[in-house]
């Protein structure tokens, strides 16, 4: 679930914007604000923020190469590296 020291109110993340803003980015972790003690939105440093994006869409190409090879689709590694050594002259 969610880092209990990283959980503010929405009016405390207001009322101290910058050093919110210095601690993310210091930090690289989300923080949770919340409003009337529930979770309502989290913040994240856009540096993070993109390596998290990256990681997902690696995932995302693993998974869709995985469905892929149990389709059958695809070949096989001596397949690719025959054509490859052939497409760029190199003596296997």
């Amino acid at each position: 679930m969610f880092r209990t020291e990283g959980i503010y109110s929405l009016t405390e993340f207001q009322r101290n914007a910058r050093s919110h803003l210095e601690r993310l980015k210091k930090s690289g972790q989300p923080e949770v604000l919340t409003v009337n003690g529930q979770a309502e939105i989290v913040v994240q440093d856009a540096a993070a923020y993109q390596v998290l994006v990256d990681k997902l869409e690696a995932i995302e190409g693993i998974r869709k190469g995985l469905e892929a090879m149990n389709r059958g689709e695809g070949r096989g590694v001596d397949a690719f590296f025959n054509e490859f050594e052939r497409k760029h002259a190199i003596q296997g």
